[in-house]
């Protein structure tokens, strides 16, 4: 081989090398910019802080859009399972008439992966009577299921149940 072709084959394999590592780079950039971040525990715990701040509006209609259109609700105060917008926003209807105040008492979060995350555990309403004025506290049991939908978390699973005990 002459000199000449050395120096052109030498050419040619560290253009290659370059190359091979550029694409190499690029593969691994895009890689890590296409896996989403997973939530931390602290932004699906503010969730229901949301989810509470909308029972304070009173409107039923601002708490059934943090539900996602085929969210399942098991409420703590009907033994009836509503399974649709219509259905969730006549459970809270009747609901906000207690003018409930929800605070968590003891919580279990699970983030699955970026797109979804379980919150449980033990939470209480301080419910005032529409015609008394009488206030009272109930303990439950909860389960929120949340799916991120096109960028927005979403309700999909909510179940809540009085504690047995009382």
């Amino acid at each position: 081989m002459t000199r000449k072709n050395r120096i052109r084959a030498a050419i040619v394999t560290a253009t290659a090398l370059v190359t091979a590592g550029t694409v190499t780079a690029g593969v691994s950039m895009a890689g890590a910019e296409a896996a989403p971040k997973k939530p931390s525990k602290k932004e699906i715990a503010a969730l229901f802080d949301g989810w509470n701040k909308s029972l304070q509006t009173g409107d039923p209609k601002k708490v059934a859009n943090r539900y996602a259109k085929d969210a399942v609700l098991l409420p703590t105060l009907s033994n009836k399972v509503r399974t649709n917008r219509a259905g969730i926003v006549d459970y809270m209807e009747h609901f906000l008439e207690n003018k409930p105040v929800g605070k968590k008492v003891e919580t279990h979060i699970n983030v699955l992966d970026s797109n979804s995350a379980l919150d449980a555990g033990v939470y209480q309403f301080t419910l005032t009577d529409k015609k008394t004025g009488t206030k009272r506290v109930v303990k439950a049991r909860y389960t929120y299921e949340y799916e991120k939908r096109n960028g927005v978390w979403k309700i999909v699973n909510h179940h809540s149940s009085a504690m047995p005990e009382g």
